[in-house]
């Protein structure tokens, strides 16, 4: 683990390798799971207002989970979340070639809305554990993302190159560069 301002980034985030390869999962990680896709508290606010925006992407039972439910609810773990329909896939859920996809992020690539997604679901596989200090990021091995482990070392990319976009949005280019500068001394160390 190493420090980068007030984040402590476990060593997997530059050792692991990571691709997407929907064509192979479909989607699963929109699916699978017993809990909706973590919401941080100011993006609570967002899903509410782009809401009536993505609806019409929605699929009927998505919309009525969201309806039901609220746009985000409160987890059995008492963290904000995505709502589920009937406890299994997230209400965001849209499918295209049968591969789910996000409902959020299509209205945002039809230029309708400004936000892509909550950002959990823009940083997978890392995960994000905020204390009162300091955030742990951790890159999170989960069994259906092995098709894209097994792209990302035939690609060679690293997870934090993988996930440049969402890393600086979330931290900005400051910390990614300063990402970038630990990532060149650890793989000088290796060798």
């Amino acid at each position: 683990m190493f420090q980068i301002g007030k984040t402590i980034v476990s060593e997997d985030v530059l050792e692991k390798e990571f691709v997407c390869n929907l064509t192979a999962c479909k989607g699963q990680c929109c699916i699978d799971g017993d809990a909706g896709a973590p919401v941080e508290e100011g993006e609570v606010a967002i899903m509410k207002s782009i809401y009536e925006t993505v609806k019409p992407f929605l699929r009927a039972e998505g919309v009525e989970a969201i309806e039901n439910q609220g746009t985000t609810v409160l987890g059995e773990d008492g963290e904000i979340e995505t709502p589920l329909i009937e406890g299994g896939e997230c209400a965001y859920v849209i499918y295209e070639d049968q591969m789910a996809l996000c409902g959020i992020e299509k209205a945002y690539r039809e230029g309708l809305i400004d936000w892509k997604k909550p950002i959990s679901c823009h940083l997978y596989p890392i995960r994000i554990k905020e204390f009162s200090s300091f955030a742990a990021v951790n890159y999170h091995k989960w069994h259906i993302c092995s098709d894209a482990c097994a792209l990302g070392q035939e690609l060679e990319v690293p997870v934090y190159k993988f996930l440049k976009d969402p890393l600086i949005r979330k931290y900005g280019e400051d910390w990614y560069k300063e990402l970038e500068e630990v990532a060149t001394e650890w793989n000088k160390q290796k060798k």
